[in-house]
């Protein structure tokens, strides 16, 4: 048991000392800096030695960009690798009901390359600015009916600088007459708003499309449901991420994220609010009878209060059985004017009144149970009932909770079609972030959804490939980890020494016990022996009947055996009777029982 908690110890010694050494090397970082010029020269030669003696590393896998090309039918597709806004216009609209400080659509676009790319050339469309409003947009090269083909929107998203409050989601503009791209704000017409958004921790992806009331002809948003899983990952990280929105004409939806389904659904069942109304909605003419009973429960009419029911009794009183402690400072104050505290030389009293030094614990009192008038505890009062109430019973009246009837809706009507929703003939991008560079690449809005797949693997599974290998493998995160958090390296060390110790200590340590004569070389007590004694002399006693069993099944064969040679020769005997007198003299004679033992 002591090893292991020697172990134990260690093993925890051995992360300390890790932090040691880590607060160590940080604090010498200043004094490293400081000798850096004196041993510059030094350091080149050692370097350029190392470099001649060692092999150079192999390079990291180069992934080669080129721009992706649609492999079908494409309604809108850009991926911005000429470098230009070509095609694009800048909105000079400004927003309604706003200051014109704020008002309007000033904020810059520009075509870049990404920060920290891995692919050189691959360029998009880039949010320059913060804090502003954003709006710019381009023309499909034909407008999208929605009829019996699916609608794919698809393009790729790296927030740079991480997100504080924005979104970088795409609009769909509604084809109308009075659509002009040059006024382009928050107010035009869209038929389908799709893509993330965020402000403060509240993550989401918007999938909303303008429903056309068949009877009103009035457009309501409808919002699809929260998606289940975590978003925050795709705001946070600063990759770039794909998203795709796929809306079939059986009025099925679903959301990709980097061609992983984040969320699915009806257009008629999982929107809010529902595309169709209910059939029946509640009067609202219809009021509540004034006798109309909604208590499940009543006090009892027949409780009365105890005679012994005192409602006056205190809470709290004071506990009798209380000490006032030893040394309890009665004529000292708890807190005591400052002494060293001083007037201010500004002070004005007729303006600020008499000067007071500020309050202070009183110092004597740290050392006491306490100082001022010292007073009982106060503790539960065992008398106290509190105000007296009958008890409730059920009510017999009672008629549950009164609704409204129901009526016919008079705004009623049935779309099962919802996915033939208005045509779009431009896409745009109207935003405010309160963060900069956002990044955009490779629109694409077609039918076919093995022509978005195609055209997602040339363009972000280049970035996606480009970013793998560029990274550093697992041993290479762990220590770059550990660098920024030193308290990994304790996780590391015992996730890799504690199974070898616990491995060791379990399996190839045995439990030797000690000497008779360790025993005698200190005062430790020496365990008891008699119990052993007395099971070997059993042990021995067991044994030792077992042979003379042997034995005397020995010699019971032995004695069957000579019983039967006995009467072996008696047979022979009376057969020599039968021999001539000469024959049997003979025999006699030779026979070894008739010779005379040897005197020696």
């Amino acid at each position: 048991m002591e090893l292991k908690w020697l172990l134990c110890v260690t093993l925890l010694a051995l992360g300390i000392l890790a932090l040691q050494a880590h607060d160590t090397d940080e604090d010498n970082d200043a004094d490293d800096v400081v000798d850096i010029e004196d041993d510059l020269d030094d350091g080149i030669e050692d370097v350029e030695e190392s470099k001649s003696e060692t092999s150079s590393a192999p390079p990291a896998p180069k992934v080669t960009y080129r721009p992706p090309v649609p492999t079908g039918e494409v309604y809108f597709v850009e991926s911005f690798d000429k470098g230009t806004l070509d095609g694009w216009v800048l909105s000079r609209a400004k927003k309604d009901d706003t200051d014109d400080e704020i008002a309007k659509y000033d904020g810059k676009w520009e075509v870049q390359d990404m920060k920290e790319t891995k692919l050189p050339g691959d360029k998009g469309l880039v949010m320059v600015t913060r804090a502003k409003h954003h709006a710019i947009s381009s023309k499909l090269s034909k407008p999208f009916v929605f009829d019996t083909k699916p609608l794919i929107i698809q393009y790729e998203v790296n927030f740079q600088n991480g997100i504080e409050c924005g979104g970088a989601y795409v609009k769909l503009l509604s084809k109308t007459p009075e659509l002009n791209l040059d006024q382009f704000h928050d107010k035009t017409p869209y038929t389908i708003m799709f893509g993330p958004d965020k402000c403060g921790e509240d993550y989401k992806l918007h999938f909303i499309f303008r429903h056309k009331n068949p009877k009103t002809g009035k457009y309501e948003e409808k919002h699809a449901k929260r998606p289940d899983a975590d978003l925050k990952t795709y705001f946070t990280d600063k990759k770039t991420h794909l998203y795709t929105l796929v809306l079939n004409p059986d009025n099925s939806f679903e959301i990709l994220v980097d061609q992983t389904v984040v969320n699915s659904g009806n257009l008629l069942n999982d929107m809010s609010p529902p595309v169709n109304p209910p059939r029946e909605i509640e009067d609202p003419n219809d009021q509540k009878p004034e006798d109309w009973d909604e208590r499940p429960k009543i006090p009892d009419p027949d409780a009365v209060k105890p005679d012994d029911w005192d409602e006056d009794a205190p809470a709290k009183i004071a506990d009798e059985n209380a000490v006032k402690p030893e040394g309890w400072l009665d004529d000292e104050p708890e807190y005591v004017a400052d002494p060293d505290a001083e007037k201010p030389e500004d002070w004005d009293e007729d303006m600020d009144g008499e000067w007071e030094a500020p309050q202070i614990a009183n110092p004597k009192c740290e050392t006491a149970p306490g100082c001022g008038t010292w007073q009982r505890p106060m503790i539960d009062n065992p008398n106290y009932k509190g105000k007296w109430k009958p008890p409730m019973i059920d009510n017999v009246n009672y008629q549950g909770i009164w609704k409204p009837r129901k009526i016919p809706n008079p705004d009623f009507f049935e779309d099962l079609e919802p996915f033939k929703m208005t045509p779009v003939s431009a896409v745009g991008l109207e935003l405010w972030s309160m963060t900069s560079d956002i990044f955009f690449d490779n629109f694409i809005i077609c039918t076919d959804r093995a022509v978005a797949d195609d055209w997602a693997s040339d363009g972000w599974g280049l970035k996606k490939a480009a970013d793998g290998a560029a990274e550093p493998g697992v041993v290479g995160q762990m220590m770059a980890a550990a660098e920024e958090r030193p308290w990994l390296w304790v996780v590391y060390i015992l996730t890799v020494a504690l199974p070898v110790f616990l491995v060791v200590l379990f399996c190839c340590s045995g439990k030797k016990q000690p000497s008779a004569a360790e025993y005698k070389k200190t005062d430790a007590p020496q365990p008891d022996v008699v119990d052993d004694e007395k099971e070997e002399e059993k042990d021995k006693g067991e044994k030792e009947e077992e042979e003379e069993e042997e034995d005397a099944n020995e010699e019971k064969l032995g004695s069957d055996a000579d019983l039967g040679s006995a009467s072996q020769e008696e047979e022979e005997e009376e057969e020599e009777d039968r021999k001539p007198a000469s024959e049997e003299e003979e025999t006699v004679n030779r026979s070894p029982r008739n010779r005379k033992p040897r005197k020696d």
